[in-house]
């Protein structure tokens, strides 16, 4: 009798083991960078997932800067999250920026599949390149439209970037050669999510941010012109394990329904109700979702 409990007991553990392995992979991790774009991205897909399949979906939203997403998916401890063509082509690969978006894509495309097994899906409508910001007010007394006109004015300015672009290939040190930009100091290290702010309190003079972030026209900042055309283009796509397409391949239909489904603007909207009106991100995507028969 004992016999008989005692093996009844150990079948029933390995079948809530089984179960809880055959549930492991029935589970999708999304991730995303830490801002707010980012986490708008990566919740719609997760929207996405859960109701266009049976799979459920682990958020690890808001994790950090494109290293340790990148780490992450490579690692498997994510399966998709959203990158951007330019910072894949620069910041991971180490290319020198060119300005064709179609290569930048098929380029991108073929090494990391090639290189980390992992697949950029279809582009999802729109350009986030980075932008360098002033004040308004700045803008109007100075005449100012491009960053080539800045220059005479930065080593009278404080700038505050975020850690990352400081770092980047893409990002200070290259755009300061390209435009001769010196600053009276060295410029601050910031939190994304406190540039504008510390903008418009003067704490600093020029930052830089992204063009679609929602803050910039409700805040009167005014986006300098890349007139040299220093950025790459940076179109948003999710990149996903080529491990979990094969194990999940109905999650193609999923990406392939949100290509093309996001333009600049609708994108600025959607950071704005986020940043600005301080509205809910799984909300926000619901109703988004819902205005596109999603």
């Amino acid at each position: 009798m004992r016999r008989t409990v005692v093996l009844g007991l150990i079948a029933s553990v390995l079948s809530l083991a089984i179960a809880g392995c055959n549930s492991s992979n029935q589970r999708i991790v999304v991730g995303s960078k830490n801002f707010t774009e980012q986490v708008i991205l990566g919740e719609l897909l997760a929207q996405e997932i859960e109701a266009k399949t049976n799979l459920k979906v682990d958020r690890r939203l808001n994790l950090g800067g494109t290293f340790v997403c990148h780490q992450g998916i490579v690692a498997g401890e994510l399966d998709v999250y959203p990158e951007y063509t330019g910072t894949a082509y620069t910041a991971i690969l180490k290319q020198t920026a060119i300005s064709d978006p179609k290569a930048v894509y098929q380029q991108v495309k073929q090494t990391y599949a090639q290189q980390f097994q992992l697949e950029w899906t279809e582009p999802l409508g729109f350009n986030n390149t980075f932008a360098i910001v002033i004040r308004g007010d700045d803008a109007r007394k100075n005449n100012l439209q491009t960053l080539s006109q800045v220059a005479k004015y930065t080593p009278q300015w404080q700038a505050g970037f975020g850690y990352e672009f400081l770092e980047r290939a893409d990002g200070f040190p290259g755009l300061a050669k390209t435009y001769n930009l010196k600053f009276a100091e060295q410029p601050k290290v910031m939190d994304l999510g406190l540039l504008y702010r510390a903008l418009t309190d003067k704490q600093v003079d020029l930052v830089a941010g992204n063009s679609t972030d929602g803050l910039i026209d409700s805040l009167g900042l005014v986006v300098l012109q890349d007139d040299k055309q220093y950025f790459p283009p940076y179109e948003a796509a999710p990149i996903v394990r080529q491990e979990t397409l094969q194990k999940h391949p109905e999650l193609r239909s999923v990406f392939q329904g949100l290509a093309g489904k996001i333009s600049e603007t609708e994108m600025r909207r959607l950071n704005y109700e986020v940043d600005g009106k301080r509205r809910d991100v799984k909300q926000v995507v619901e109703e988004f979702r819902k205005a596109q028969n999603l």
